[in-house]
């Protein structure tokens, strides 16, 4: 008898579906986007197969065989940001607002990066503020120019300043505000091991930075979220 695998369908119901060579076959089948940045999808996938073999494994085992194929697919996930131009996320403006000329701010945006110096995750919430001078945007734009910056290899001091330059770059508001914390896998799985501590970075423009009274303001309003 055949072997099968257990797969799971879209009432979530799980059960011997097809014949595990049907499914590592289509597991194996060409992607219509085989190609990302002058790498074919084959060499990619070869790539994570000898990362495997220096770990002291055999990717030719049947819990491994469609680990690169995978892999390479979360990648094409994780780093989607590269493709994307988030200056067009804020392209659309709303310039009727009734005349509300007041501090915006978004907190608790959860993010998801990789260190570009270890390639392991960083995990966090940005929240952002700016004093509109005449323009606003959709809230859910902001979280996508966050989302934009995160998935691709990161320095959190630097993706900080990105999505500040790109919002004030955009809006020309009077002032932007970008806090960054997150929680470094690199330092927490590795290296030194250190569990529970968050990084914090900022990026103050424009009033943030020059009036003190403004900056205390959109610092009141993300600690607020904590209480």
């Amino acid at each position: 008898m055949a072997a099968c695998m257990a797969i799971r369908n879209q009432d979530g119901l799980w059960g011997c579906g097809i014949p595990a060579s049907r499914y590592h076959a289509r597991m194996n089948a060409p992607d219509d986007n085989d190609s990302r940045h002058g790498v074919g999808r084959t060499e990619a996938e070869a790539a994570v197969r000898t990362l495997l073999k220096w770990a002291g494994e055999d990717p030719t085992r049947e819990g491994l065989l469609d680990t690169p194929k995978r892999v390479v697919k979360a990648y094409g996930d994780w780093f989607s940001g590269y493709a994307i131009d988030p200056d067009e996320y804020l392209s659309r403006t709303f310039e009727e607002v009734g005349g509300y000329d007041e501090m915006i701010v978004l907190r608790d945006i959860e993010y998801e990066s990789h260190c570009e110096h270890h390639m392991a995750p960083i995990i966090g919430k940005v929240h952002v503020g700016y004093l509109p001078n005449g323009r606003v945007v959709g809230i859910s734009k902001l979280a996508r120019v966050v989302d934009a910056y995160a998935r691709r290899f990161q320095v959190q001091e630097k993706m900080t300043a990105q999505i500040a330059n790109c919002i004030q770059r955009a809006l020309m508001p009077a002032g932007v505000a970008v806090v960054v914390e997150g929680a470094h896998e690199c330092m927490t799985t590795r290296g030194v091991h250190k569990r529970g501590v968050s990084m914090v970075t900022s990026s103050m423009l424009g009033v943030f930075r020059e009036d003190a009274r403004t900056r205390k303001e959109f610092l009141s309003f993300i600690e607020g979220g904590r209480r």
